[in-house]
C-alpha cells in the first residue's frame, strides 16, 4: 500500500513538471495572448512581469506546485481569476457528460459480452470480438464525424453542435449531449468488449459451467455465480483505461461539438498558453487516473492471494 503510493505520488510530481516544461516549450506565452501583437517589447516585458513569467520555468513549476499542495491553485493567466473558480464552473457538464459517457459504454459492453458469450455457446472460438476490435481501432474523429453524419445529417434527430453556456445544465437540453457521448462511449465500449467478450465466452465454456447449463440452472444464476466472479478483476482494469480514455475522448469530443465543459477549457488553455488551468486539469485528470488504477490494483491482489493456497 505504502509503495504503491509513493508510485502515485512520483508520478504525479513527474506528471505536474512534465505540463509544464511541455507549455513553456510551446511558442508564445500569456503575455503575448493578452499583448495580442498590439504592444511593445516593452510593454509585453511588462505584462510578463506582472504575470510572473520573466522567471525561469522550474522556479514557475515550484512555485504552482508548492501552492497547489498547500490548496492553492492559482490564478488565470489571462482572466486572474481563481482557477478553482474557472474549472469549477465546467466541472458539473463534464462530470454530467462523463458519466453518462462511461454508464452507455457499460451498457453496450455488457450487452456485447453477453452476445459473445450466446455465440459461444452456439459456435465456439466465434463471437463478436473481431468487430469490436475492429471498432476500437477507428480514431475518434473518424467516429464523431460518422455520427454527425448519420444522426444530424442523414437522420436530422439531433442538433450537429452541442452549444451550452458556461455554468449551464445540459440537462435540460438532453439532445445535445447525444453526439458527444456516443463519441466517448462507443470506442471505450468496443474495447471493453474485445477484452471481456472473450473471458465471458470462456466462463461459459468451462466444463463445469457447461454441466449447470445441462442441469437446467437459469441464466441469471450463471451469470451470477459463475460468470460475474471471474470478470470482477479484469472488469477493474478495464474501468481504470475506460475512465482515461473517457477524459482523454471528453477534450476531443468537447471541442469538436461545442460543448462547454473542462475538455474544451483544457484545449482553450493550451491554445492560449493558460499555464496553471493546465497545469491543474492535468495533474487533477492524472490523479482520478491513478486513483481508480490503485485501487483495481489493490482489489486484484486481494482477488488473487484469495484464490492462491490457503485463500
Amino acid at each position: 500500500m505504502l509503495g504503491a503510493l509513493l508510485r502515485a505520488v512520483v508520478l504525479l510530481v513527474a506528471g505536474s513538471a512534465t505540463v509544464f516544461a511541455a507549455c513553456d516549450a510551446l511558442p508564445g506565452d500569456a503575455a503575448e495572448t493578452l499583448g495580442g501583437g498590439r504592444v511593445t517589447s516593452t510593454q509585453l516585458d511588462e505584462l510578463r512581469a506582472r504575470r510572473g513569467l520573466s522567471e525561469p520555468m522550474w522556479v514557475r513549476w515550484w512555485h504552482t506546485a508548492r501552492d497547489l499542495v498547500g490548496g492553492d491553485a492559482g490564478h488565470s493567466l489571462l482572466t486572474g481569476r481563481s482557477v478553482r473558480e474557472v474549472i469549477g464552473e465546467r466541472l458539473p457538464a463534464t462530470l454530467v457528460l462523463a458519466g453518462l459517457s462511461l454508464a452507455c459504454a457499460a451498457l453496450v459492453c455488457v450487452a456485447g459480452c453477453l452476445l459473445a458469450g450466446r455465440r459461444a455457446i452456439r459456435r465456439p472460438h466465434t463471437g463478436p470480438a473481431g468487430f469490436a476490435t475492429a471498432l476500437a481501432a477507428v480514431p475518434q474523429p473518424v467516429v464523431a464525424a460518422g455520427l454527425t453524419a448519420l444522426l444530424s445529417g442523414g437522420l436530422a434527430v439531433v442538433p450537429p453542435v452541442s452549444l451550452l453556456p458556461a455554468g449551464g445544465n445540459p440537462l435540460t437540453e438532453p439532445r445535445i449531449l447525444i453526439l458527444p457521448v456516443l463519441t466517448i462511449a462507443l470506442p471505450i465500449a468496443a474495447f471493453a468488449t474485445a477484452l471481456l467478450g472473450g473471458a465471458v465466452a470462456d466462463v461459459l465454456l468451462a466444463p463445469h459451467v457447461a454441466d449447470a447449463r445441462l442441469r437446467g440452472v437459469p441464466p441469471g444464476r450463471i451469470l451470477r455465480r459463475q460468470v460475474a466472479p471471474a470478470l470482477t478483476v479484469p472488469a477493474l482494469r478495464v474501468l481504470a483505461v475506460a475512465v482515461s480514455a473517457t477524459i482523454a475522448g471528453a477534450a476531443l469530443a468537447e471541442t469538436t461539438f461545442g460543448y462547454t465543459g473542462v475538455g474544451e477549457l483544457l484545449v482553450t488553455a493550451v491554445a492560449t498558453r493558460d499555464t496553471p488551468v493546465v497545469h491543474l486539469l492535468a495533474v487533477g485528470s492524472a490523479a482520478v487516473v491513478l486513483a481508480v488504477s490503485s485501487v483495481a490494483d489493490l482489489i486484484a491482489e486481494r482477488e488473487a492471494r484469495c484464490a492462491g493456497p490457503g485463500g
